[in-house]
């Protein structure tokens, strides 16, 4: 089944553009449909997402580097090949130990990312 709102169903990342979110963060969105989204963010070393919620609900793999990982006050640092899952609306953020990237999906879409990019730390919504 397709939507009317989706993205071919095979993805080639080097034809797809980097979204500078400044502070040593990029994305680039993978591909998506009307339920879910995958998004490649990759950080330099030190870089922040800062903590956040929203009302999707997201899970990640560390794909590269070294992460310390917030979700609702607890931390764990996460390397290559682990991954997290945070609940809807539930507040979250990471640190990049060394240069890293994280690939993330969520559902449903995250229909904040379609228009210019934000941020990634000053869009964080930490309320």
């Amino acid at each position: 089944m397709t939507t009317a709102r989706t993205t071919d169903v095979f993805v080639t990342a080097g034809d797809i553009p980097w979204q500078d979110l400044g502070d040593g963060v990029r994305r680039k969105i993978l591909g998506y449909n009307d339920t879910m989204m995958m998004v490649r963010v990759e950080f330099e070393a030190g870089a922040i997402g800062a903590q956040h919620r929203h009302p999707h609900v997201q899970c990640a793999v560390v794909e590269k580097g070294s992460f310390d990982v917030t979700i609702d006050g607890r931390t764990k640092r996460l390397n290559a090949g682990d991954g997290y899952m945070v609940p809807s609306n539930v507040l979250h953020g990471v640190v990049a130990l060394e240069p890293g990237v994280l690939l993330d999906i969520f559902t449903p879409i995250r229909e904040d990312f379609l228009g210019e990019p934000v941020a990634y730390a000053a869009a964080a919504d930490a309320k």
